[in-house]
């Protein structure tokens, strides 16, 4: 098989080699390629957390139980305004916004 790799990935792969820990550009290829299958396992962990929780969601709209945006904003602020002061932190909202910015 051959590939054609973009010039900065070839320079990623140069630097990798320079530094000593592998001994051929096939080497450092073949590290890459094992990284991808804990990252997938992963990504599709968290996918199907994000679609167990839009279900639950839209399970909880079918019931009528929603707040509109405004509220929940204000909920979400409240929350993170309890943790804030229960770690020290100050929390600057500005209010002038239609969307609050949270600095912390």
């Amino acid at each position: 098989m051959q590939i054609v790799l973009l010039p900065e990935v070839e320079a990623l792969l140069q630097r990798q080699l320079i530094s000593g820990k592998y001994n051929s550009a096939i080497a450092v290829i073949v590290a890459g390629v094992k990284l991808l299958e804990p990252q997938q396992d992963i990504y599709q962990g968290r996918l199907q957390e994000l679609q167990q929780d839009a279900l639950i969601g839209w399970e909880a709209s079918q019931r009528g139980e929603v707040v509109d945006g405004a509220t929940a904003i204000a909920q979400i602020l409240a929350v993170v305004r309890s943790r804030v002061r229960a770690v020290g932190i100050s929390l600057w909202v500005h209010q002038q916004s239609p969307h609050p910015c949270i600095k912390i």
